[in-house]
């Protein structure tokens, strides 16, 4: 952050790169930024307490010389952003923190706006833009985030037999001849086939909402099954969760990358209705490859979104 010109102006409005982007804030705290942080992000500001208060999209644009944003589906904020220092002729960058749907993130309402510069933080994801984006810009930065995430999973000590946690997220939609929502799906799918996991006690299962999820999302879930040893998770952090649990399950969310960075074993429960799981990482395992479970072919239909 220390090349951009300053003031930098910092949006994010989803979790992913909103976790990335407040790590690289938190390690050069005399960068002059001014902050815009809204839906899932502004939490996450909140919970960091950084000294630097935040200001709206038109405060910002009216003072910065450079910005650097998220590329979040779930708004327009970090697409805005991007156009008016486009307009403008600002620096702009944007962090991409995951491995799927690369070009959707720059399109909102058949408008494409790319970024002067884009910043990945691994092998798996630099090959994916370079692919995507050929002549951009494109720098894998060291992912701060997952390193303090990695070290703080290394304190909270060892696993619980049996633990199972399940790291929900919204897919929106269900697959064909399953009419349920993609992610109870995803977890309906885990508990038909729970012994390929070979736990090493009792299941114990939790379940981590997603920083998007309504509160009280899942309780009727709970309530409907309430023969299991479920709850949600209530863990004070995410590394606090995955340290706890044997295994650390989900579809495709990018925490189960920090699982595996941290060694945890970590599987994809996407059922063989759905598309199969984009996580490239070679150490994750697909349920639905595990033995003792269908071995359907992947069913066509619509991508998983995220």
């Amino acid at each position: 952050m220390n090349e951009l010109p300053q003031p930098v102006a910092v949006v994010c409005h989803d979790a992913g790169a909103a976790n990335i982007v407040l790590a690289e804030i938190q390690a050069h705290p005399h960068v002059q930024c001014l902050a815009v942080m809204e839906g899932p992000a502004a939490r996450l500001w909140q919970s960091t307490g950084l000294p630097q208060t935040t200001v709206s999209l038109d405060q910002a644009m009216d003072s910065a010389k450079s910005v650097l944003t998220g590329t979040g589906w779930a708004s327009s904020l970090e697409h805005e952003t991007r156009r008016r220092a486009h307009a403008l002729g600002l620096p702009s960058v944007a962090v991409i923190d995951h491995w799927v749907n690369y070009r959707e993130r720059f399109e909102r309402g058949g408008e494409t706006v790319l970024p002067d510069e884009l910043w990945v933080t691994d092998r798996y994801a630099q090959a994916l833009a370079s692919q995507c984006f050929a002549g951009l810009v494109i720098r894998q930065r060291p992912n701060l985030y997952l390193q303090a995430q990695v070290d703080a999973i290394a304190r909270h000590g060892p696993a619980r037999p049996g633990q199972v946690l399940f790291l929900m997220e919204p897919i929106r939609y269900s697959w064909p001849g399953l009419g349920q929502p993609g992610e109870i799906e995803a977890l309906q799918y885990l508990l038909r086939h729970l012994p390929a996991l070979q736990l090493r006690g009792p299941l114990r299962l939790r379940l981590r909402p997603h920083p998007s999820d309504a509160p009280g999302k899942y309780e009727a879930w709970l309530a409907a099954n309430g023969d299991l040893d479920a709850a949600i998770d209530t863990s004070a952090t995410l590394a606090q969760a995955i340290a706890a649990a044997e295994w650390v399950a989900g579809c495709e969310t990018a925490a189960l990358a920090v699982a595996l960075a941290a060694g945890k074993k970590a599987v994809s429960t996407l059922p063989p209705a759905a598309p199969r799981c984009r996580l490239p990482h070679e150490d994750l395992r697909h349920l639905r490859d595990l033995e003792g479970t269908s071995s359907a072919a992947t069913a066509p239909g619509p991508r998983v979104p995220r």
